[in-house]
C-alpha cells in the first residue's frame, strides 16, 4: 500500500455524515454505524459531563468487505485527545484488506465525534491556552490542540478513569450485541480481536485482563506504541496533553488514588470489587497488585503481542518491555524505523522521497498484525 497516497485518498473520501461510502478498486466499503452509549451509572462521572449529547449519541465506522461475506472483526482503539478519525483510516483500510476482517474504529469517551465541536475550535482552544499560560507560571506543551484535555483533566484528574470506564462499557455492549446477532454488519457469534494504539492499548489490556462475560476469551490484541503501565508513560505533549494536566493526573493516581477508596459506593465497589477494576488498579504503577497483574498477563502472552518504537518518549519502549515481557516468550519487542518519527505520529506524510521509507514502515507493522491476526 502506498501509504500517503492512499492517506490523502481517504481522508478526501471519509465523511462521519454519509451512512455508506464506497473505495473503488478496494473489495472494501465504510459504514458509519448509530451507537447510544447507555452508561450503567452516571454517578461514575462529572454531572456536567453527562450533558455533553455528542458522548452519548454519535456514530463510529467499520470498514467492510464487499462481496464476500466475513466473520472476523478488528475493534481498533486509538490514542488520547484524538479529535479526527483521519490519521486511523489508512490503519483500518489495510488491516481489512490484509485479514479479510470487519475493522471498527470506535471512539473513546470525550474524543473524535464524541466531543463538541468547539473543542477542535482553533480560535477557541487558542483563548483558552492562552488563559491557562496566564494563570500558570513554567507551563510546557502548551497548545490550543491540546486546550481541551487539559482544562478537563486539571479540573477533575478523575476524569481519566471516567471516560476509560464509560468506553469500556460501551465496547462490552458493543461486543455483546456482535455475540448475540444484534450487530447491522457484523454476523452473529464473530470473535472480536484488538488492534490498539497508545492509550487504546491501555483500555484493551485492561479489558482482556479483566474480560467480562468471557467475552474476551479467545480474542487477540495487538498492541503499537502502548503496553506500559500508567506510571511509565510521559503524556506531556503539545497534541496529547499540557505539563500542568500530566503532573496533576500522575500526581492523583500515584498518590491519592487508592487513598480515595475508601467507604462504599457504585465507583469504589466497581474499582474493588469487579475484575475490570482490578485490572485497572494493577496497571496504574509496577509495584501496584503487581502479582495480580503478572499472574493474568502471564496467562494472557500467547494473545498479546505488542511493537513499540525505539524513539517514543510518550510511552517509552523500557516500560512497555517491563509491563509485557515477564516470561520468556516476550510478547513485545522494541522497532526503530529509518525516517523520523514520534510517537504521535509513526507514519508522518512527506513529499519527498522519504516517502517511501514511510511506505515500508508502514507495512512492516501493518503485516506484523495482520499475520498475528491470522493466527487465530
Amino acid at each position: 500500500m502506498e501509504y500517503t497516497a492512499t492517506y490523502n485518498e481517504l481522508r478526501n473520501l471519509f465523511t462521519s455524515e454519509r451512512e455508506y461510502i464506497p473505495l473503488p478498486g478496494r473489495g472494501v466499503c465504510i459504514r458509519n454505524i448509530s451507537f447510544t452509549s447507555h452508561f450503567p451509572d452516571y454517578n461514575f462521572i462529572n454531572s456536567s459531563d453527562t450533558l455533553i449529547v455528542e458522548n452519548r449519541c454519535f456514530t463510529y465506522p467499520v470498514f467492510s468487505p464487499t462481496g464476500k461475506i466475513s466473520d472476523k472483526v478488528i475493534l481498533l482503539l486509538h490514542g488520547l485527545n484524538e479529535r479526527s478519525w483521519f490519521k486511523y483510516l489508512v490503519w483500518a483500510l489495510s488491516l481489512a484488506e490484509n485479514t479479510g476482517s470487519h475493522v471498527i474504529l470506535f471512539p473513546i469517551s470525550f474524543h473524535i465525534n464524541r466531543s463538541p465541536d468547539s473543542w477542535r475550535d482553533p480560535k477557541k482552544m487558542v483563548s483558552i491556552m492562552n488563559s491557562r499560560r496566564k494563570t500558570t507560571e513554567n507551563i510546557m506543551m502548551s497548545s490550543f490542540a491540546n486546550a481541551a484535555l487539559s482544562t478537563r483533566l486539571s479540573e477533575y484528574p478523575f476524569r481519566f478513569f471516567n471516560s476509560g470506564y464509560q468506553t469500556a462499557a460501551d465496547i462490552i455492549s458493543l461486543v455483546q450485541s456482535i455475540r448475540d446477532g444484534l450487530h447491522p454488519v457484523v454476523p452473529r457469534g464473530s470473535n472480536v480481536n484488538i488492534f490498539a494504539y497508545s492509550i487504546g492499548a491501555f483500555l484493551a489490556e485492561i479489558l482482556l485482563m479483566g474480560n467480562p462475560d468471557d467475552l474476551f476469551s479467545d480474542s487477540r490484541l495487538f498492541i503499537f506504541c502502548g503496553g506500559s503501565v500508567f506510571s511509565s508513560m510521559r503524556g506531556s505533549s503539545k497534541l496529547i496533553m499540557d505539563s500542568l494536566a500530566f503532573d496533576m493526573v500522575y500526581s492523583y493516581y500515584l498518590n491519592d488514588f487508592e487513598k480515595s477508596l475508601k467507604g462504599t459506593g457504585p465507583v469504589i465497589d466497581f474499582l474493588k470489587n469487579s475484575s475490570l477494576g482490578m485490572a485497572f488498579r494493577s496497571m496504574i504503577d509496577f509495584g501496584r497488585f503487581r502479582r495480580f497483574r503478572e499472574n493474568i498477563l502471564n496467562r494472557l502472552c500467547d494473545q498479546i503481542h505488542s511493537v513499540t518504537l525505539k524513539n517514543d518518549i510518550v510511552i517509552p519502549a523500557d516500560g512497555v518491555l517491563a509491563t509485557l515481557n515477564i516470561t520468556n516468550q516476550q510478547p513485545a519487542e522494541v522497532w526503530d524505523f529509518s525516517h523520523s518519527y514520534s510517537h504521535e505520529n509513526p507514519f508522518p506524510i512527506f513529499t519527498s522521497a522519504l516517502s517511501e521509507d514511510v511506505n515500508r514502515s508502514f507495512e512492516r507493522v501493518f503485516s506484523r498484525a495482520a499475520s498475528f491476526f491470522s493466527c487465530c
